[in-house]
C-alpha cells in the first residue's frame, strides 16, 4: 500500500487509467472492433497493471525494509512476502 500522500495519489491516477483503458477494451467489444486493435489494447492494460504492481511493490519493499527498528527476522519475512506476491502475479 502506498504509504506517502504523492504515494498514493500517484498509484489512484494509474489506477483510473486502467479503468479507462478497460471500458475502452469494453466499448470496442462490443461494437466488434477488428482483432488487431483489441489485442493492442489489452497489451496497453497489461503494461499499465503491470507498472501498477510495480508501484505499489516497490513502495511496500522501500517502506519495510528501511525500517530503522526492523530485526533481521521482519526484513526476511517482508522479503518472503514480497516474493511469494511476484510469483503468483507472474503465474
Amino acid at each position: 500500500m502506498p504509504h506517502t500522500p504523492a504515494e498514493k495519489k500517484k498509484v489512484l491516477s494509474r489506477v483510473k487509467r486502467v479503468r479507462g483503458q478497460l471500458e475502452a477494451l469494453e466499448l470496442a467489444l462490443q461494437r466488434g472492433d477488428d482483432c488487431s486493435p483489441v489485442l493492442q489494447q489489452i497489451s496497453a492494460i497489461r503494461g499499465a497493471v503491470n507498472g501498477l504492481m510495480a508501484g505499489v511493490l516497490e513502495s511496500h519493499l522501500r517502506e519495510e525494509l528501511k525500517s530503522a527498528d526492523a530485526t533481521e527476522e521482519s526484513r526476511d519475512a517482508s522479503i518472503d512476502d514480497a516474493v511469494a506476491l511476484i510469483r503468483t502475479y507472474l503465474r
